[in-house]
């Protein structure tokens, strides 16, 4: 039996390719607020991550089109990352990941304390 390619065609499978790096939700949610310098996002993930690795994140998200890379002609050289247009529209799915994700942690919280 031969395996469908659903990319493209499927919402669920074409948004899960798209958003496959581990960071790239929280990238995504970083630069909501609006354009974010490379160090400043580097400082911002909650973990410590290389450059190397924020880049090929940024790189990939780019790729997709979720966001731009605005390089500035000065010195030192300044680079932004901010959404692109459909990456604005990726809002309204992090405030309902947002919702469900502190509902999830609720969740767990009382799964931890016994009922008395």
């Amino acid at each position: 039996m031969e395996k469908k390619n659903l990319f493209g065609k499927c919402p669920y499978v074409t948004a899960q390719k798209v958003l496959t790096g581990k960071w790239s939700m929280y990238i995504m949610h970083l630069l909501s607020d609006g354009p974010v310098r490379f160090n400043e996002l580097q400082r911002r993930m909650p973990e410590e991550m290389t450059h190397t690795t924020l880049s090929r994140q940024l790189k990939t998200l780019e790729d997709e089109g979720l966001i731009i890379r605005r390089e500035y002609q000065q010195i030192p050289p300044k680079v932004e990352y901010s959404l692109s247009e459909i990456g604005e529209k990726f809002r309204n799915v992090l405030t309902v990941l947002e919702a469900w994700g502190n509902e999830y942690i609720q969740y767990l919280n009382n799964k931890e304390r016994p009922t008395e």
